[in-house]
């Protein structure tokens, strides 16, 4: 089994492929404040409840966006499995065309999604990563990655419109019956969750205008992608596991025979 990691800002997403199937997922919550002998036990309890032994996992490679945690993270998965994981970073083959001013600079997480999407979707793609930002990744007829916008994420906003009003009341992020609120907190649901559908509506529209040719299909993923894409006008599929299947398939590009 090839374990797959990726360290996001909010979560750390971990999936478990045998060959070409992804056999399980889990989450944890990202503490920049845990050790890597913390983060070894949180793994082993992870992979102990999806039934998982550590001996046959054969190896491994992680994408973060969180730099402290990355060789903490890494450290931990080594102790686990006796291998040091891949990371995705200078050195790791991608395949992706980055057409970026500076390609270093693109994050792991969006990479990976790039390349997800390249294996799975008809081309040009827009790739919509609803996680801690709001992220779409433009990939042109011929897999080029051209850029991204990148907006305050939906809990990023909600939690910044909820301390800097201090009469808005903490609500759940779940949409409203109508477009026009009532109370406090049908309004903020409303402005919220499709406010957000309708940016993401509004700027896919905007970038097809950008593109020589028009998106043939749009992606979402990240972990409040389902509950804000549902409500856009635009046609979206929706792939949880989207930044996983781009690691396995950066994996398998950079695979090392086994010591």
């Amino acid at each position: 089994m090839i374990l797959t990691v990726d360290v996001g800002n909010t979560n750390i997403t971990i999936g478990g492929f045998h060959e070409e199937k992804l056999c399980f997922t889990g989450r944890l919550a990202t503490d920049r404040n845990k050790t890597r002998d913390q983060y070894a036990i949180d793994l082993n309890q992870l992979l102990f409840l999806y039934q998982v032994d550590t001996a046959k996992i054969e190896d491994g490679i992680i994408s973060s966006v969180v730099p402290e945690l990355s060789e903490i993270i890494s450290g931990a998965m080594k102790q686990l499995t006796g291998r040091t994981p891949m990371m995705i970073g200078p050195g790791v083959k991608s395949g992706l065309n980055i057409k970026i001013d500076d390609p270093a600079e693109l994050g792991a997480d969006l990479v990976c999604t790039a390349v997800g999407a390249i294996k799975k979707y008809p081309l040009p793609c827009l790739v919509l990563d609803l996680g801690t930002a709001t992220k779409i990744s433009v990939l042109d007829e011929n897999g080029a990655y051209l850029g991204c916008t990148i907006s305050p994420g939906v809990k990023l906003s909600l939690n910044a419109l909820m301390n800097g009003a201090s009469q808005l009341p903490g609500l759940q992020l779940s949409p409203p019956k109508s477009t026009i609120g009532t109370n406090s907190i049908t309004s903020m649901q409303s402005g919220v969750v499709l406010g957000t559908a309708c940016m993401l509506d509004g700027l896919c529209a905007r970038i097809d205008k950008d593109l020589k040719i028009p998106a043939k299909s749009i992606v979402a993923t990240g972990g409040l992608a389902e509950r804000i894409v549902c409500h856009c006008t635009h046609d979206i599929i929706y792939d949880e596991n989207l930044v996983l299947d781009g690691l396995m398939v950066i994996y398998k590009k950079n695979r090392r025979k086994k010591n």
